[in-house]
């Protein structure tokens, strides 16, 4: 559970924003879709809010407490409400606070840039209840704050402080304590995220098998059927949850029985690799190179300082060299032509 922009992999006050303190405090119930037995929404409500909201989720849950230092769970619901009514998505919005409370505890933020708003020290209730308005409304230092932690850490010299991959933010997982979720970040199309391939699943719930998190060998080939399978999911229309349950086979029987046509394991496997290197191609037509498979300094340099996978770092070199060949891709990360041909794109 990374704390503190990253910088440890455990936070001690968990338990006052977990799953279980929600349940225990001010859950109303679950939501769902039509007919989903899964019911992964939340609906909650504080004592002293008019209406009912959704969520939080785990992941703003995340953003919002751990990774900025806060244990106070009414807060991080109202966070939580704010963001959903502005339109903010809260992963980024949480991560970009924390980036910022770094910079300002390293001294490279000034307190004299803040002006009236909560100092961004870690821990400050306030800032999560005050900055997302700011940002929503680019008020004070809020209209930097509005571009994201990459461009406002660049701003003042410290790129590297923004835990994203393509300058988007990155979730609850750290990717010191699984290699192939840390692969799967620095090669997701769309940056730093965790539902274009999952590996959390295999590395650490041992759905469908389990691997260990810590090994690299073998991860570029679990990442590519992850990101493939993902594709798929997500062109039928279907939600990623089912994959804990459903397998590529069920997904060929789905799309099948949907359109009438006679899909194949295969086929649909291929659709999403096509997919996947479909979305490539428009990543290098518009500038992207190799080097924005990358992740931040800290996860390759700084080993974890806590957690079940201290003194770890990744080893993304060996990492990708893995991951394009088995692409078919060449060495700077662009398909071949002899893989274009394979799935029909030239």
């Amino acid at each position: 559970y990374p704390a503190y922009n990253f910088q440890k992999g455990t936070y001690g006050d968990v338990d006052k924003v977990s799953g279980e303190k929600l349940k225990e405090t001010y859950l109303v119930r679950n939501k769902a879709c039509y007919a989903c037995p899964i019911a992964c929404g939340r609906v909650s409500k504080l004592p002293d809010m008019e209406e009912e909201t959704e969520g939080p989720e785990y992941e703003t849950s995340w953003a919002f407490s751990a990774d900025c230092g806060i244990d106070d769970l009414a807060a991080v619901i109202k966070a939580n409400d704010q963001c959903n009514k502005m339109g903010l998505d809260t992963i980024a919005t949480g991560a970009t606070i924390a980036c910022a409370m770094e910079l300002y505890e390293k001294g490279f933020l000034k307190k004299e840039e803040i002006g009236s708003a909560p100092e961004l020290k870690f821990g400050n209730t306030e800032t999560i209840l005050v900055y997302p308005e700011l940002m929503a409304k680019r008020i004070g230092l809020g209209d930097k704050l509005a571009e994201g932690s990459y461009n406002f850490a660049s701003k003042y010299g410290h790129p590297e402080l923004s835990m994203s991959v393509k300058k988007q933010e990155m979730p609850a997982y750290d990717p010191r304590g699984a290699q192939g979720q840390a692969l799967a970040y620095a090669t997701s199309n769309r940056g730093g995220c965790h539902v274009r391939g999952y590996l959390i699943s295999p590395e650490i719930l041992g759905s469908p098998e389990k691997l260990d998190p810590f090994v690299v060998e073998g991860k570029g080939q679990w990442v590519k059927i992850f990101q493939d399978l993902t594709a798929v999911i997500d062109s039928e229309g279907l939600c990623l949850f089912t994959s804990f349950a459903l397998g590529a086979d069920d997904y060929a029987a789905l799309l099948s029985a949907a359109t009438g046509f006679d899909y194949t394991t295969d086929e649909v496997m291929k659709a999403g690799d096509r997919v996947w290197n479909l979305e490539k191609l428009w990543n290098l037509k518009i500038g992207l190179t190799k080097k924005d498979d990358y992740l931040p300094p800290r996860f390759l340099n700084e080993p974890l300082p806590d957690g079940a996978a201290k003194g770890q770092v990744v080893y993304l070199d060996a990492l990708l060299s893995d991951y394009y060949k088995v692409r078919g891709w060449n060495e700077e990360g662009v398909p071949t032509e002899e893989k274009l041909k394979e799935l029909g794109l030239s």
